[in-house]
C-alpha cells in the first residue's frame, strides 16, 4: 500500500495477499512460510494479524487464541508449546517484519486485531506496535489497518506519517479525512453497497482497498472502479486477472 510514500523500489499492483499467499500451497495462514510466498509472487503487500500477549510481546495469529491457546491471556513462553502445521512457531511480529525487511519489493500490511480484554489494552498494543515499528526502522515496509479506531488514532498520533486504513465499515469517507486516517479497506460487499465511498474517498484524496476479494467478478468490478489495492486469499488468480488487463 504505496500511496503516501515515496519510496519507489516497492511493487504497485494493488495485491495484497490476506495473510500471506497460503492457499495454493496449503501453507499456514500468517506464516513466515505464507510471506515468502507472497513475496515470491510478487504482491505489493502482505497482510499479517498482531495481538499482544499477557508479557507484552506482538505476535502473528489471526484467531485470539493459537490453536486453543488464548492469545492475551498467555505469555509468548506458553504459546511455544504448540506448532503451526509446518513446524514453525506462533511468529513474532519482530521476526515477521525483519523477514520482510530482507527484501524490497513487497509491503507489510499490518493488521492491528482490537483487544478482547479492554480499549485499554487495544491502546497499549497501538504504542507497542508503533515502537516496535520505529525500533526495526521498519517504517517504508509497514502499513497499518485495524478494525478498533481508537487504537488507528492512536498510531496516527504516535506517527503522523504511518498509513493507517480503517476495516470496521462504519465510517464514512470524510470522518477518516477528518481524523488523519490514509485509506478505507472496507468489505466487498459494503463497497458494492455504497460504490459512491469509492468515489468520495478517491476524491478526498483517500486510498480504497477491499476485503476479502476471491471472486474473479468482483475483482474485476473493483479493478473497474480503480481502487488501489484488493486483499485476496487468491492473490495468484488477481495477478492473472491483471496481466490479462494489460494486453
Amino acid at each position: 500500500m504505496t500511496n503516501k510514500k515515496e519510496e519507489n523500489e516497492f511493487i504497485k499492483n494493488g495485491v495484497i495477499a490476506h495473510r500471506g499467499a497460503w492457499k495454493l500451497n496449503a501453507l499456514p495462514q500468517n506464516s513466515i512460510a505464507s510471506l515468502e510466498q507472497a513475496i515470491e509472487l510478487g504482491c505489493e503487500g502482505s497482510e499479517f494479524d498482531v495481538w499482544l500477549t499477557a508479557d507484552d510481546i506482538l505476535v502473528v495469529n489471526h484467531d485470539p487464541d493459537f490453536l486453543g491457546i488464548p492469545i492475551e491471556s498467555s505469555t509468548y513462553q506458553e504459546l511455544l508449546e504448540k506448532k503451526l502445521p509446518n513446524g514453525e512457531n506462533i511468529p513474532t511480529a519482530e521476526a515477521y517484519i525483519r523477514r520482510g525487511m530482507e527484501q524490497h519489493q513487497t509491503r507489510l500490511i499490518f493488521e492491528l486485531k482490537p483487544s478482547k480484554v479492554s480499549q485499554e489494552r487495544g491502546l497499549k498494543a497501538a504504542k507497542k506496535s508503533v515502537e516496535l515499528v520505529r525500533q526495526l526502522g521498519a517504517q517504508k515496509w509497514i502499513d497499518y489497518i485495524t478494525f478498533d479506531y481508537e487504537a488507528g488514532k492512536r498510531i496516527i498520533e504516535l506517527d503522523p506519517d504511518a498509513n493507517v486504513a480503517y476495516l470496521m465499515s462504519d465510517k464514512a469517507p470524510t470522518e477518516l479525512k477528518e481524523d488523519g486516517f490514509f485509506g478505507l479497506d472496507y468489505h466487498i460487499r459494503v463497497l458494492k453497497e455504497k460504490p459512491e465511498w469509492i468515489t468520495e474517498a478517491q476524491e478526498l484524496g483517500l486510498t480504497v482497498n477491499a476485503w476479502t476479494v476471491n471472486k474473479e467478478e468482483d475483482m474485476k468490478w473493483l479493478l473497474d472502479m480503480n481502487v488501489d489495492f484488493i486483499t485476496t486469499d487468491e492473490p495468484e488468480l488477481l495477478l492473472k486477472i491483471i496481466e490479462l488487463n494489460k494486453k
